[in-house]
C-alpha cells in the first residue's frame, strides 16, 4: 500500500502497517475465492489471489506471525496448483481457503501481549487448519473445515452476519471480531473514525457560516440599488433646477448651479462602477462558499462497496449451512453514499439478504422441479435517482405467499375477514414490518421472531428514507428503499408557525396546497377536506407544535400534506416560504430528544429554523385526535367573514342528521353535523353558530344534559337551541323546555315545513 494512498504512516507501528495489509488482501482472497467458486477457471482471479496471499506472506516475515506465513505459503500453493490445472475450486475447498483467510484476519488482529497465550489456547484449530490446507490438492472434495478458532465456545454458527468470536484469554475486544473480512482501513477503528467524523462536521458547520454570510451580502447590494435609485432622483431634481435657474438669467445663479450639477457626474460615475464591483464580489462569494459547502460534502461520501463489501461472503456461507446454492450480484458499487447513512443501513441490508435466504430461496432440487436454475441469485442495485438514493434487492425465490399473510392477519385480530378481503397486496406485505409479525410458524437462528423486517423499516424511517416491498408469487421478491443521499444537507421546506420558522424534509413531504375555507368540512369535531378523491384531516400546526392558537385568518389556508396511506394529515401553517438546501446542525445533547424536533439549521440569511421530526409529529397528531382535542380551523364562523348563519345538527341517527342537513342547506344555512352529545359539546365549543338543533336519545351524553351545558355555559347561554325527538308526552317536553331548550318539535309530528318553519321562528331567514 502506497504513502499516496494512506497518507503519512510514520505515526503507525509495522503492526499496525501489517493490518493494514492483511485488510486490503484478505479482502482480494475472499473476492476471489467466490469469483472461482461461480466462474471456474478464472485466471485473472487466481492471479490476482496468489498476488495477494505472497504480500501477506512476506509482511507477516516481517513482524514475526509464521503461522500466517504458513497459512499463506499454503494458500499459495493451492492457487498454483489451480492456475496450472492441477486443482479445482469445488465449494468444499472454497471453504477450508476461506477458513484460512479468516484466521489470517484473527492472527493480524493479536497484539503482542496477548499473542502468545491466544496462539498457545487455539493451537490445535491452528493446526487442523495448517494440515487442512496442506492436503487440499490431494482430496477431491471435502466436507466444511470447522470455523476459525474459539476456544471458549461452540464452534461459530455460520448463519450469523457478522460471526463473533469469543474473547480468549488475553485477546482484546477488537481482535475478537468476525471471521470474515473486516474494514479496509486503520482509520476504522471507533476513536479515529469519531474523531474524523467530529472533523468533518465542524468543517461543514464552517462552510456553510461562509455562505451563510455570503448571502447576507445581497441585502446589502439592495440597500445600494435603493440609493442609487434616491441619488438618480436627487440628480434629476438638481438638472431641473439648473433648467429652472438658466431661464431666470441670473448670472450668479447660473454659475453656482452648474457647478453643483458638474459635481453630480463623478458620483453617478462612483455609484455605478462600485455597485458593479460589490455584485462581483457577491457572486464569487458565493460561488467560493458554495464549492467549499460541495467539496466537505464530497469527503463525507464514500463508494456503495465500502459499507457491503462482507454481503457476499455472508450469504454464500449462510446459505450453504443452509443447504441452498445462493449467489449475490450487486450493481452500482461505486454509488457514492453519505457515511454515516452507510453505516446505518449496513444492518438493514444485511436483515433483508438473510430473509430473502432464508425465507425466499428454494432449495437446489425444488428449484429445478419449479423450472429454475439450481443456484437462485439475489440482485442488489445502488444509484442515485432524483436526487434520492435508491437501493434494489431482489430475488428468484418463491415470493411471499400473500394468502398467508392474509390468514395471519385474520387469525391476530388485525382486520376482519371483510377488511382483509379488501386489502391490496401492497397493503397486505406492510404487515410484515409490524413487530412480532412472521409467517413463520416456527423461530429459529435466523428468523421467525418477526423483528427483522421491523427493525429494517424502522431503520430506514429513522434516516427519512422510505421501503416498499413486492413480491410475485412464484418468481420472487422485491424491495425497494430509497433514502437521501446525505444526511448533512437536507432539502427541506419552509413554512411559517406562530411567526416561527420551521423546516419538513422534502422527502416527507406528499403535496402543498392552498385549501379555501368553504372547501372546509367538520364531523365528529375533526376537519377536513377533499383532495384526489380522499378525505384528508387538517391539522393546525401551530397546536402540535404546541405553540398557541392558529393565527391564520385568510380566505385559503396553506396547508403541507404529510404521511401516507390512513396516516396522511393536511398540516395547516401560516405562510410557506419555499424550499432551501439546509445544513443540518445537531442539537445539543443537554436538551435531549425534543418532541417533534429533529435537528436545527440556519437558513440562507442566517435565521434559525428547526427541523421538524415527520414520524414524532404524526404520533403527536394521533394522540391529539384520540384525546378529542383538536382547534378548529376555519374561520367562516366569523361574523364579518359569513354570509350565511351556521347551525349545528346533532342526532345519532344518520338518517335524521342527513335530512335536516340537506332541508337546512336547501334553505341558504351553513350546516355543521355532530353523532352525539359529547361530539356536538366539542364542536359547540369550538366555532360559532347561530342555532343547535339537538336529539334527546343519544350514546354518551343525550340532548337534555347537552341543553344543560350549553345554557349553563358563559359564552354560549344565549345560543337558541332546539330540540326534535320521538319523545311527545307532556313531561318529556316539559323536561326539555326546563332544561332550557327554545323549542321543542316531536318527530312524530315532522315534516319539512314544520322544521324550517321553527327554524324561522328562533332566528329568522339564513342570510345575516
Amino acid at each position: 500500500m502506497s504513502q499516496d494512498q494512506h497518507g503519512d504512516l510514520s505515526a503507525f507501528s509495522m503492526l499496525d502497517l501489517f493490518r493494514m495489509e492483511a485488510d486490503s488482501q484478505t479482502q482480494i482472497l475472499t473476492d476471489g475465492l467466490l469469483a472461482m467458486e461461480r466462474h471456474a477457471g478464472d485466471a485473472a482471479a487466481v492471479e490476482a489471489m496468489m498476488r495477494a496471499a505472497h504480500s501477506i506472506k512476506g509482511a507477516a516475515a516481517i513482524v514475526g506471525l509464521q503461522v500466517v506465513v504458513q497459512l499463506a505459503h499454503g494458500m499459495e500453493d493451492s492457487f498454483v496448483a489451480a492456475q496450472h490445472g492441477r486443482l479445482k475450486l469445488t465449494p468444499e475447498r472454497v471453504d477450508v481457503l476461506l477458513s484460512g483467510v479468516d484466521l489470517i484476519v484473527q492472527l493480524s488482529r493479536l497484539d503482542d501481549a496477548g499473542a502468545e497465550a491466544w496462539l498457545a489456547a487455539n493451537a490445535a484449530q491452528i493446526d487442523q487448519t495448517l494440515n487442512a490446507i496442506a492436503r487440499i490438492a490431494d482430496l477431491p472434495e471435502l466436507p466444511a473445515l470447522p470455523p476459525a478458532p474459539a476456544p471458549m465456545s461452540a464452534p461459530l454458527p455460520p448463519e450469523a452476519a457478522e460471526p463473533q468470536v469469543p474473547v480468549a484469554s488475553g485477546l482484546a475486544g477488537e481482535e475478537a471480531e468476525a471471521a470474515a473480512p473486516a474494514p479496509r482501513t486503520a482509520t476504522s477503528t471507533g476513536a479515529p473514525a469519531k474523531a474524523q467524523a467530529q472533523n468533518f462536521d465542524k468543517l461543514l458547520s464552517l462552510a456553510s457560516e461562509s455562505r451563510i454570510n455570503a448571502h447576507q451580502m445581497h441585502p446589502f447590494v439592495g440597500a445600494l440599488q435603493r440609493f442609487k435609485r434616491n441619488q438618480s432622483s436627487l440628480f434629476s431634481a438638481i438638472e431641473h433646477l439648473h433648467e429652472a435657474i438658466a431661464r431666470s438669467a441670473d448670472p450668479g445663479l447660473m454659475e453656482k448651479s452648474l457647478l453643483a450639477l458638474q459635481k453630480t457626474q463623478p458620483l453617478k460615475q462612483f455609484m455605478l462602477e462600485h455597485i458593479a464591483d460589490i455584485e462581483t464580489y457577491e457572486r464569487r462569494l458565493l460561488a467560493v462558499s458554495q464549492g467549499m459547502v460541495d467539496e466537505v460534502l464530497a469527503l463525507r461520501m464514500r463508494p456503495f462497496r465500502d459499507g457491503i463489501h462482507a454481503f457476499p461472503r455472508m450469504v454464500r456461507d449462510l446459505a450453504r449451512s443452509l443447504g441452498k446454492e445462493v449467489q449475490l450480484e450487486i450493481e452500482g458499487e461505486d454509488t457514492l453514499v453519505d457515511r454515516d447513512i452507510l453505516a446505518k443501513i449496513e444492518s438493514p441490508l444485511n436483515h433483508m439478504l438473510r430473509n430473502a435466504i432464508d425465507h425466499g430461496m428454494e432449495g437446489p432440487y425444488e428449484r429445478i422441479d419449479a423450472g429454475k436454475e439450481a443456484l437462485g441469485t439475489i440482485r442488489m442495485e445502488a444509484r442515485h435517482r432524483a436526487g434520492m438514493l435508491s437501493i434494489e434487492i431482489s430475488d428468484d425465490g418463491r415470493g411471499v405467499d400473500l394468502e398467508k399473510i392474509r390468514q395471519s392477519v385474520i387469525e391476530r385480530k388485525m382486520a376482519s375477514p371483510a377488511m382483509a378481503a379488501a386489502l391490496s397486496p401492497g397493503e397486505l406485505l406492510e404487515f410484515l414490518f409490524l413487530p412480532a409479525f412472521s409467517l413463520k410458524e416456527k423461530a429459529n437462528q435466523l428468523s421467525g421472531r418477526g423483528v427483522g423486517l421491523d427493525i429494517v423499516h424502522e431503520t430506514i424511517r429513522q434516516q427519512n428514507g422510505t421501503v416498499r416491498l413486492e413480491s410475485e408469487p412464484g418468481r420472487g421478491f422485491r424491495a425497494l428503499i430509497t433514502l437521501p443521499l446525505t444526511q448533512s444537507i437536507v432539502r427541506a421546506l419552509v413554512v411559517d408557525v406562530h411567526g416561527e420558522a420551521y423546516a419538513i424534509p422534502i422527502v416527507k413531504v406528499e403535496s402543498v396546497v392552498r385549501v379555501p375555507q368553504a372547501a372546509i368540512h367538520t364531523l365528529e369535531n375533526k376537519q377536513f377536506f377533499e383532495l384526489k378523491g380522499e378525505h384528508l384531516g387538517l391539522v393546525s400546526a401551530a397546536q402540535v407544535l404546541e405553540l398557541g392558537e392558529a393565527a391564520n385568518q385568510a380566505e385559503d389556508l396553506p396547508v403541507v400534506v404529510i404521511g401516507r396511506g390512513k396516516q396522511s394529515y393536511a398540516l395547516v401553517v401560516d405562510a410557506i416560504r419555499g424550499e432551501q438546501s439546509l445544513a443540518v446542525q445537531a442539537i445539543d445533547p443537554i436538551f435531549g430528544k425534543m418532541r417533534d424536533i429533529s435537528a436545527a439549521a440556519l437558513l440562507d440569511d442566517g435565521e434559525p429554523v428547526l427541523i421538524l421530526d415527520v414520524p414524532d409529529l404524526l404520533l403527536s397528531i394521533d394522540k391529539l385526535l384520540h384525546e378529542g382535542g383538536l382547534h378548529q380551523l376555519a374561520q367562516a364562523g366569523h361574523a364579518e367573514r359569513r354570509k350565511a348563519k351556521r347551525i349545528l345538527v346533532v342526532d345519532d341517527s344518520l338518517t335524521v342528521r342527513e335530512m335536516e342537513r340537506k332541508l337546512l342547506l336547501a334553505r341558504g344555512f351553513d350546516v355543521d353535523v355532530a353523532i352525539d352529545g359529547i361530539d356536538g359539546w366539542n364542536v359547540v365549543r369550538s366555532g360559532e353558530y347561530d342555532l343547535v338543533i339537538t336529539d334527546v336519545d343519544m350514546p354518551r351524553m343525550d340532548g337534555i344534559e347537552l341543553v344543560s351545558l350549553i345554557k349553563k355555559d358563559l359564552h354560549l347561554h344565549k345560543l337558541p337551541v332546539m330540540i326534535v325527538s320521538y319523545k311527545d308526552r307532556p313531561e318529556d317536553r316539559a323536561r326539555g323546555l326546563s332544561a332550557g331548550a327554545d323549542y321543542y318539535l316531536t318527530k312524530g309530528s315532522f315534516h319539512d315545513e314544520t322544521l324550517l318553519d321553527a327554524v324561522a321562528d328562533l332566528i329568522g331567514d339564513a342570510r345575516l
